[in-house]
């Protein structure tokens, strides 16, 4: 049987910590935070996509 692997944080590649999974720590885990509130992470998204209140009409 494998051995599990060593989680990697994220954003600085240092060992991940149980309390700030899957993060080193709290510093990270805001630096992750802070991406996906100014946008930098986004979700992308198709404009042809119908809207659930077109479906209805």
């Amino acid at each position: 049987m494998a051995e599990p692997r060593e989680r990697k944080c994220p954003i600085c590649g240092k060992p991940a910590s149980d309390e700030f999974a899957p993060f080193c720590s709290k510093r990270c885990a805001d630096v992750d935070l802070n991406r996906w509130l100014t946008g930098t992470y986004v979700i992308p998204a198709r404009d042809d996509e119908p809207e659930a209140d077109d479906e209805e009409a």
